[in-house]
């Protein structure tokens, strides 16, 4: 027990005996014609026992209060004091604080409660010899005030307990969107980076295989791919840097510049035109505002689906935009060269990812001598957690 809740027991336990040696020495209210038992061994004795248990009342309430009330029975039995029994109402408050006594029953707590303070009365009228009526009244209030008061602190404390367990459980669960919050951003942060590292290499692959094809040939084209390889490994270099930096455990100070969107698009046509690739896009429908998670999904999506056809097309690509009522559709179609082989890469992979986390779908294959890639994302989806 801390040392500041041993001397506050010690402390109410002194205080209960003084008073109640101070009764029993003054005989209670006894009247001078009363007689009056003077205070002797047995007084001080039952005097302790009523007062000094008190000093286990955190271990053992019930235990206290039925030990200093059968004690304070005593006294007043023997004639000692007719006074109210401080150790055994100091004991029935520190019962009805303590949270633990609904452990002894109801029926057991109240019927001892009840029958000590029957017997207390009893004791007394014998004592006396008249009807208790005017103890009957004031240990009524008095005990009925201890028990309510020590009740209502009781509640009281409980429920601040419960407050302070609920915002506790809220400050973790807050904690642990927070983690589960940066886990996704860190998840599409590293969907990013392959995406963007992996378009800038087959650009680069291609470009650079144009070049040493054109070197001798067409020395202008060739240092025009040179010049979009250049460009190229720049602008990656430079998105890859930022993607790493707020990856850091630490973070970074400055602000991240937003991944690209379908207004980035035309900038990613004419790099493939650049290299080659001739694209053709088509819009249907009203554009309309998008939703970050789908605009960045459809971006990457569609650098996916360019850089595959680059890589394993026949020199063109098809790019359709269709706004509908409630989902964006997105296609590419690339005329396949003779020895394409299915692709069974990453690249579909990830976008099947993107398109899964937003609540879409998207369907990849070749048929006709064309490629196709087909993906539906609903302009009301969020990026769903993982489990």
């Amino acid at each position: 027990m801390p040392r500041r809740q041993l001397l506050i027991d010690i402390g109410i336990a002194v205080a209960a005996l003084v008073l109640t040696l101070v009764v029993a020495a003054a005989g209670g209210n006894r009247g001078p014609s009363e007689d009056a038992r003077n205070l002797d061994p047995l007084g001080v004795a039952l005097a302790v026992l009523s007062s000094l248990p008190l000093l286990a009342r955190r271990r053992a309430p019930l235990g206290v209060f039925a030990l200093t009330a059968a004690a304070s029975v005593a006294l007043s039995g023997f004639g000692y004091a007719s006074g109210p029994p401080f150790g055994a109402t100091i004991a029935l408050y520190f019962l009805a604080v303590d949270p633990t006594r609904v452990q002894a029953g109801p029926p057991l707590l109240f019927g001892t409660i009840a029958g000590f303070f029957l017997a207390h009365l009893a004791a007394g009228g014998i004592a006396d010899g008249r009807f208790p009526l005017v103890p009957l009244l004031f240990g009524t209030v008095v005990w009925g005030g201890a028990w309510v008061l020590g009740d209502r602190i009781r509640q009281r404390r409980e429920r601040i307990a419960g407050l302070e367990e609920r915002a506790v459980r809220a400050e973790r669960e807050a904690e642990r969107e927070g983690r589960l919050a940066a886990a996704e951003e860190r998840t599409r942060i590293a969907r990013d980076l392959h995406d963007s590292a992996g378009h800038a290499i087959n650009v680069i692959l291609v470009q650079a295989g144009a070049a040493r094809l054109l070197q001798e040939r067409d020395p202008a084209q060739a240092r025009v791919a040179l010049e979009t390889i250049e460009e190229v490994a720049r602008e990656t270099v430079t998105e890859i840097d930022q993607l790493v930096r707020v990856l850091r455990e630490d973070g970074s100070d400055g602000e991240v510049e937003p991944p690209p969107g379908l207004a980035a698009l035309e900038a990613l046509a004419e790099r493939h035109r650049a290299s080659g690739l001739a694209v053709a896009i088509s819009v249907d429908g009203s554009p309309r505002q998008l939703s970050p998670a789908v605009d960045r999904a459809s971006y990457r999506i569609l650098q996916e689906a360019l850089t595959n056809a680059a890589r394993h097309g026949g020199g063109s690509a098809e790019v359709e935009i269709s706004y509908g009522s409630e989902e964006l559709e997105l296609a590419v179609a690339n005329a396949a060269a003779l020895d394409s082989s299915p692709r069974a890469g990453h690249g579909i992979v990830g976008m099947r990812e993107r398109t899964s986390l937003l609540g879409g779908s998207l369907e990849a294959g070749a048929s006709d001598g064309l490629f196709r890639v087909r993906a539906r994302l609903p302009y009301s989806s969020g990026e769903r957690r993982r489990p």
